[in-house]
């Protein structure tokens, strides 16, 4: 009974750091530069030690307990009937289904901690526009500015596709080290955004990087390992921006537009062309996007802007078609199905943590984007 004494207080103090995190942006604010930090120096540096993503391990390892937890759930029930047949009403379950139980809810009530600590706090802290950028924090913007904006973004996609390097097959390819880069391209942009600074864990890629492939899934932040993971098979281009994305989040910026925002401004002030290119394809289609619908998908004036080369829109794409079809081969579920119920799981993930929209909040970066330039001052 002590042992669920202590775990029953733990879970009450679980719910009310919750709370207390939806109802106070000064707490949430405090804990983000103060504590957290301490996770990501401790942990982060633990499963920085791997060189594999200890977050898949941990999901594998998870789905096996479930999958042991059903089976004894029925185990159980058998048991009670047997128990409740011969007339042993107050007979206790087997042993090592009630251990197992236990060792079950300590694990659960683990994750419940580590949950809150290193994601659901974060959410609600104050964003990275209203730290950096609080002189045009909720300015409206005219459509003329969103028009800049958008062909800036294009104009330098166009500038750097023919920069980049490439293989015989016009394919991007980089022979950096794309992992050191992307820290010291954060670190750097940690000098300018304070919260941004310090330590780092590494980033890694996907072991198991077709599954999440199927889940048109391009990284993934831990909380429950304190790791900054990105897949391995999606298109090249795609990667500085993934892994800056990531690492973003493991500075206590949990929101995506803002990982979006902050991975943008990572990879375009870089010296390396291929990050710049990176940063300008990621917010690529948000922009054009929003600009389309801005003037009401008007084909005649959206075809006056700066066009977007084929070139660029080869590049802009998560897996070519001959990873897809790797991808489509080792499948073990459908892409259909695996995509599908990873959608409404991050839908639910980000709407419980009071993302009301969704997962189109990664559009906002939009939004940032105007206020950025808005505020530097700088030239498109």
């Amino acid at each position: 009974m002590k042992k669920y004494g202590i775990i029953g207080s733990i879970w009450i103090i679980i719910i009310f750091v919750n709370v207390l995190a939806w109802n106070s942006t000064v707490f949430c604010d405090w804990y983000i530069a103060n504590i957290f930090p301490l996770w990501v120096g401790a942990y982060g540096r633990l499963t920085s030690l791997f060189t594999f993503s200890v977050g898949e391990i941990m999901l594998i390892i998870a789905v096996v307990l479930l999958v042991l937890l059903l089976f004894i759930g029925v185990s159980a029930g058998i048991c009670k009937m047997v128990y409740l047949a011969k007339g042993n009403y107050k007979k206790k379950l087997p042993l090592w289904i009630r251990r197992y139980c236990m060792g079950v809810l300590i694990i659960f009530t683990c994750v419940g901690v580590i949950m809150t600590s290193n994601c659901f706090i974060l959410y609600h802290g104050s964003t990275f526009s209203e730290k950096y950028m609080e002189k045009t924090l909720d300015k409206k913007y005219r459509l003329s500015e969103l028009t800049e904006l958008r062909n800036h973004v294009v104009s330098e996609c166009n500038r750097l596709s023919k920069l980049v390097e490439r293989d015989e097959n016009g394919n991007v390819i980089y022979s950096g080290e794309l992992e050191e880069q992307a820290l010291k391209e954060m670190k750097r942009l940690g000098e300018v955004y304070p919260q941004l600074g310090g330590f780092y864990p590494n980033p890694k890629g996907f072991t198991f990087s077709g599954f999440f492939s199927q889940q048109k899934m391009m990284g993934y932040y831990f909380p429950f390992s304190m790791e900054a993971n990105y897949n391995t098979k999606m298109y090249v281009t795609n990667m500085p921006s993934t892994i800056c994305h990531e690492l973003s989040h493991v500075k206590g910026f949990i929101q995506e537009d803002e990982a979006n925002f902050i991975s943008y401004l990572a990879c375009i002030d870089s010296e390396d062309i291929f990050f710049q290119y990176s940063g300008y394809l990621s917010v690529l289609y948000y922009v054009d996007n929003d600009y389309y619908e801005a003037i009401d998908e008007n084909k005649a004036i959206y075809k006056s802007q700066v066009r977007i080369s084929s070139q660029v829109r080869k590049d802009k794409v998560f897996l070519t078609p001959e990873a897809w079809k790797e991808v489509e081969k080792k499948a073990v579920v459908s892409t259909k199905t695996v995509s599908k119920v990873s959608e409404k799981i991050v839908e639910t993930n980000l709407t419980l943590n009071g993302v009301t929209d969704g997962t189109v909040s990664y559009s906002r970066v939009v939004e940032l984007l105007l206020e950025y330039y808005d505020d530097e001052r700088q030239g498109y």
